[in-house]
């Protein structure tokens, strides 16, 4: 890694830490070529502290690591973007981040179905939702929905017609995010499954 350490006041370059897992970001630090040093070699984000005039590894008081995962420098080669796996919050105020959020993970549009579905069931508005005449129902037509639609995906499957695939696979995961809700759970709790596995 290449570091130009002369373009920046005080041979510091900003450290844009970032959560390996949630691809969040927790926090901005700033190193100097010591600070990359240790970090490389201890495994744990250390940065230089402008207002102690000393080299600070993040949690040594607090015990809230962030250990290491990788390390990147941008195109100008004056930026270091760190990933990082955070033990506890990152900010001394308590917070997961710098900006007072919280660090979920989350997948995107799938959060949002996932909000959108809570919110229609939460509403039972089975006149003009979908997912509330569903939920109404039960679970076990919910569950029923979610294998009617795993054939439609398995007969598409061996077809050659790609876009009704996707369509029916589409119908498929919607249902299931549906009967995982109807169940109590979210992707989120399948997710951990898969990790644990992993």
């Amino acid at each position: 890694m290449n570091i130009d350490f002369s373009k920046t006041e005080g041979g510091l370059v900003p450290a844009i830490v970032q959560d390996a897992i949630t691809k969040n970001v927790l926090m901005l630090g700033y190193m100097n070529q010591e600070a990359v040093d240790k970090t490389l070699e201890s495994k744990k984000v250390t940065f230089y502290s402008r207002s102690k005039n000393r080299l600070w590894t993040k949690g040594e008081e607090s015990g809230n690591f962030l250990n290491l995962v990788s390390m990147s420098v941008d195109c100008d080669q004056d930026t270091l973007l760190i990933k990082a796996n955070p033990v506890g919050p990152t900010c001394h105020k308590g917070t997961d981040t710098c900006w007072g959020e919280d660090n979920n993970e989350s997948y995107g549009f799938i959060s949002e179905l996932e909000a959108i579905i809570t919110e229609r069931v939460a509403n039972k508005d089975t006149a003009n939702s979908y997912v509330a005449s569903l939920f109404s129902k039960g679970i076990n037509k919910v569950a029923q929905k979610v294998g009617e639609e795993a054939v439609e995906v398995v007969i598409e499957a061996m077809d050659n017609n790609d876009q009704l695939f996707k369509e029916e696979s589409a119908d498929l995961l919607f249902h299931y995010l549906m009967l995982l809700q109807a169940k109590g759970y979210s992707l989120k709790d399948i997710v951990t499954v898969l990790k644990n596995r992993h």
